[in-house]
C-alpha cells in the first residue's frame, strides 16, 4: 500500500468514527429532545448521517453505486423537512379573535 493510500484510509476510518459519534449523540437527542421540533431537526440529521456514511462506504469501495441512492435519500430528507417545518408553522400560527370576544392583554 503507498503512502497516499495509507493515508485515504487512515481520513476515511476517522470519517467513519466520526460520523458513528454524531450518530451516537443523535440518538441521544432524538431520545431526550424536548420538544418535537428537536425530534424533527435531529431526524433530518440523521437522514445526512446516512448519507455521509454511504458516501465513506462508496469512497472506502471507490464505487460510485451508490451516489443515486444518496441523491433521492437527500431529496426525501429536503422534502421532509420542508414539511415538518409547514406542519410546525401551519400549527404555531397566531388565530384570529372572534368578533365580540375580548381583547387580550398585550402585555
Amino acid at each position: 500500500m503507498t503512502a497516499p493510500e495509507q493515508v485515504d484510509r487512515v481520513l476515511l476510518t476517522a470519517a467513519v468514527v466520526l460520523i458513528l459519534v454524531a450518530g451516537a449523540l443523535l440518538l441521544a437527542r432524538i431520545w431526550r429532545g424536548p420538544s418535537m421540533l428537536d425530534r424533527a431537526i435531529s431526524l433530518d440529521v440523521c437522514a445526512a448521517l446516512i448519507i455521509a456514511g454511504l458516501a465513506a462506504k462508496s469512497a472506502f469501495a471507490r464505487d460510485p453505486f451508490y451516489f443515486p441512492i444518496m441523491l433521492v435519500l437527500a431529496f426525501l430528507g429536503f422534502t421532509g423537512s420542508v414539511g415538518i417545518a409547514r406542519f410546525i408553522a401551519v400549527r404555531d400560527r397566531p388565530r384570529p379573535l372572534r368578533p365580540g370576544a375580548p381583547e387580550e392583554d398585550p402585555r
